[in-house]
């Protein structure tokens, strides 16, 4: 929503408002990282003073920070930060209400669909979890996997996308076919002889070929309308948008 410069200005105002925060505070933070509106903070100075220089960033203006104290663990981002012998362990977090659900096999999907879920999983647990919690994290979602309808043949199959260097000839065109799986492939194979590229499209879902559940929401332009009065009148109604309905109801009852 709004401009795309939105966030590259907030950005660069957060940052003169960190800088400026952090020169006038007392005491001073040992790390500030911030993601966009998230902010990772270690402080050495104890309870009290965490204290006042949360005070000492709601006073600066209008902008107001919230905080969440960390007791044993702390999410940030997709990240579990945890102390573990005087330093800090971080794996992948999961809120409560998390359900492990992902694109079944049996769907009716492209298999390339398929395996970017898997990978992409297992991707993120070998980019956020450390080594003694990157094994637990693997195993965790292998049961998962199966859970969904992987059987385990798929799973030790899994390889995480890796760039290379291989060029290839562009395609002359790309054809956009619905994926199903008795003729997507074999009209894919066929196109690539003449070098046109196939991206399979996802199969329409089921809300999509029924009818709207609300009613029509009416007149929506702003602006006067004018509506004829449907009783013996020698006037019509002339009302704005957002009262025509009502206004016509009370013409009509008035003059029955």
């Amino acid at each position: 929503m709004g401009s795309p410069l939105s966030p590259v200005i907030a950005n660069f105002y957060m940052e003169d408002f960190e800088r400026k925060a952090t020169e006038k505070a007392t005491h001073k933070p040992a790390c500030w990282y911030r993601y966009v509106d998230d902010t990772f903070v270690i402080w050495p100075h104890g309870k009290e003073k965490l204290m006042d220089f949360l005070k000492h960033l709601n006073g600066i203006n209008n902008i107001q920070f919230t905080m969440e104290i960390e007791r044993g663990h702390l999410p940030f981002l997709d990240i579990d930060i945890y102390k573990i012998d005087g330093s800090l362990g971080h794996k992948v977090y999961r809120k409560t209400t998390h359900t492990n659900f992902y694109l079944h096999q049996r769907s009716h999907h492209h298999p390339a669909n398929k395996h970017s879920v898997l990978s992409s999983l297992v991707h993120r647990a070998k980019a956020l979890c450390d080594q003694e919690s990157l094994a637990p994290e693997l195993t965790f979602l292998t049961n998962v996997f199966k859970q969904n309808g992987y059987s385990q043949q798929r799973i030790r199959a899994i390889k995480p996308a890796t760039r290379t260097n291989k060029t290839e000839d562009k395609p002359t065109c790309t054809a956009y076919l619905p994926y199903t799986q008795t003729s997507y492939g074999r009209l894919s194979r066929m196109l690539a002889k003449y070098n046109i590229k196939s991206v399979a499209i996802p199969p329409r879902k089921i809300s999509s070929n029924m009818p709207p559940t609300k009613d029509a929401p009416g007149l929506r332009t702003p602006g006067i309308y004018r509506i004829p009065c449907v009783v013996k009148c020698t006037s019509d109604r002339a009302d704005d948008l957002s009262s025509s309905a009502s206004k016509n109801e009370t013409h009509q009852t008035s003059s029955t």
